[in-house]
C-alpha cells in the first residue's frame, strides 16, 4: 500500500454540499415527453370534402320525400337483431344533434363535425333531430332528405332509422356508428 492516506476533514460534509438546495415545486417539473399528435382521419376528411363539393357545385336532387316519411338504411352484413334493436330504440343514445333552422351547408357541417366527435370519444348510438319539414312551405322537407343522403355516403354508418314516436318520430333518426 502505497503512504497516501485521505483525510476526512478535508472532505466537505453532506450537509455543506446540498446547503441552499431547494426542492423541486410542480411548476419547476420539466416534461420531456412531448405528446404525440392524435391521428388525421385522411378518408373521412375526404369524404367530408367530396360531400362538400357536391352541395356546392349543384343543388342536391332529393327525392320526393313527405314530412311523415320514415328513414331506413342499413350497411351490408349488419345482423338483423341488431337493426331491429335500433328501430325500437334499445340502445342507449349516447349524444344528439338537432338540426332544426340551419341552412343546408351549416346541417352538413354540423352533422359531419357531430359524427366526427362521437366516433373520437367511442360514441356508438346518437340521434339527429333534422326535423319533419314542416316549415319547408310546400316544397317538403329539406334537411331531412338530406340527411338521408349524407349518412349513407359516410362509411362509419352502420344503420340508421326514424326514432319511435317518444324520441321525435319521423322527425328524427337514431343512429348506429362503428367503433373507432
Amino acid at each position: 500500500m502505497s503512504g497516501h492516506k485521505k483525510n476526512l476533514s478535508d472532505s466537505p460534509s453532506f450537509a455543506e454540499l446540498i446547503d441552499g438546495v431547494k426542492a423541486l415545486s410542480d411548476d419547476d417539473k420539466v416534461i420531456h415527453d412531448t405528446p404525440k399528435p392524435r391521428p388525421v382521419p385522411k378518408q373521412s376528411h375526404s369524404d367530408e370534402q367530396k360531400v362538400m363539393e357536391e352541395l356546392l357545385v349543384s343543388p342536391t336532387e332529393h327525392e320526393d320525400m313527405q314530412p311523415g316519411d320514415s328513414l331506413s338504411y342499413v350497411q351490408a352484413g349488419i345482423q338483423k337483431q341488431v337493426f331491429r334493436k335500433l328501430k325500437r330504440g334499445q340502445y342507449s343514445i349516447g349524444a344528439e344533434l338537432d338540426l332544426h333552422g340551419l341552412t343546408r351547408l351549416e346541417a352538413q357541417q354540423q352533422l359531419s363535425q357531430f359524427i366526427n366527435e362521437c366516433r373520437d370519444r367511442g360514441i356508438r348510438c346518437v340521434r339527429i333531430i333534422h326535423g319533419k319539414g314542416y316549415g319547408s312551405n310546400n316544397q317538403g322537407p329539406v334537411i331531412k332528405p338530406l340527411v338521408n343522403q349524407w349518412l349513407q355516403r359516410r362509411a362509419e354508418i352502420l344503420a340508421f332509422c326514424s326514432a319511435r314516436p317518444a324520441d321525435g318520430g319521423t322527425g328524427a333518426v337514431y343512429v348506429l356508428l362503428k367503433s373507432a
